[in-house]
């Protein structure tokens, strides 16, 4: 079931539909705990581990941040408890995302060095050690480190080297698809306009993004570009990136994409002075108030 559920979340454009089925299976798994033997909480715990990720996830994306701390807390308790290093490593690696969206990017290298040390202790096989290397350089780019930034993005690469290195598809899904896009966006933030284009224009080519398999990596990637438009006072590369960005958070209702538009929002400045670019910045008001409320 939990399998399932997480494909679902993948693959609908309004996450927060999933909700109501994820709260149901929660509350099965918690009464399933109740009373059973060593080996048999174990194996829930397991589930719940991976579950209350799930669940953080979709908090996370409607911008309840509070709930998405508390689920991920759940999922790392449970994840210990049932010595499954890779789970509890990765419920980690989410709070830390929390931190990130508050800029508070110590706070979340602390946590990701935490996750480190734990997926050194789970299975070899499995991708958790470069997802966390990944995210690291997304803390490292936010602290303006640009060589420490760079050595985690290398480390994360080493996954496409390792054919035997898999992902879940589920709680864990990094292999390596995203480091291109991944890339420019800590270049981005590192102030590299140059290299943060080439790498996003490079991973708007991909397949999933291509096709607009995933609505929120592609307005995630467009949203960045539409910035270093900004950074560069160039209006027509802001509207051109900005508003296909701004049409994919409403048809995909993504926290997470409106999150990012208003850091767009924030670049604009004296572009506002352009008429289609106020525009834009009215109709980012608009959807993140709603997004909000």
């Amino acid at each position: 079931m939990n399998s399932h559920l997480w494909q679902v979340y993948q693959l609908a454009r309004s996450k927060s539909s999933v909700q109501p089925v994820v709260h149901d299976q929660l509350l099965t798994l918690t009464r399933a705990l109740e009373g059973r033997s060593d080996a048999e909480a174990g194996a829930l715990c397991r589930a719940a581990g991976d579950l209350f990720q799930l669940a953080g996830e979709l908090a996370f994306d409607n911008s309840r941040y509070t709930d998405a701390a508390a689920s991920y807390t759940l999922a790392a308790s449970a994840s210990r408890e049932a010595r499954s290093y890779d789970l509890w490593a990765c419920a980690l690696v989410r709070h830390a995302y929390i931190g990130m969206s508050g800029k508070q990017y110590k706070e979340a290298a602390g946590v990701l060095s935490a996750a480190e040390k734990i997926a050194k202790r789970g299975d070899g096989a499995l991708s958790t050690r470069y997802w966390v290397a990944s995210v690291q350089a997304e803390a490292y780019a936010g602290m303006g480190q640009l060589t420490a930034c760079e050595r985690a993005l290398d480390e994360a690469q080493k996954v496409v080297d390792h054919s035997s290195t898999t992902a879940t598809g589920g709680w864990l899904r990094f292999d390596g698809s995203r480091l291109m896009e991944e890339r420019g966006a800590r270049y981005l933030e590192l102030g590299r306009l140059d290299l943060a284009e080439t790498a996003l224009t490079d991973a708007l080519k991909q397949r999933a993004l291509a096709n607009g398999q995933s609505f929120r990596r592609r307005g995630a990637v467009l949203t960045d570009l539409a910035v270093i438009g900004a950074k560069r006072y160039d209006p027509d590369q802001v509207v051109t990136f900005g508003r296909e960005a701004l049409e994919l958070a409403r048809a995909s209702s993504s926290g997470y994409v409106a999150r990012r538009l208003r850091g767009l929002r924030a670049e604009l400045g004296p572009l506002n002075r352009d008429a289609r670019v106020a525009d834009l910045g009215v109709e980012i008001d608009a959807l993140t108030t709603w997004q909000q409320t």
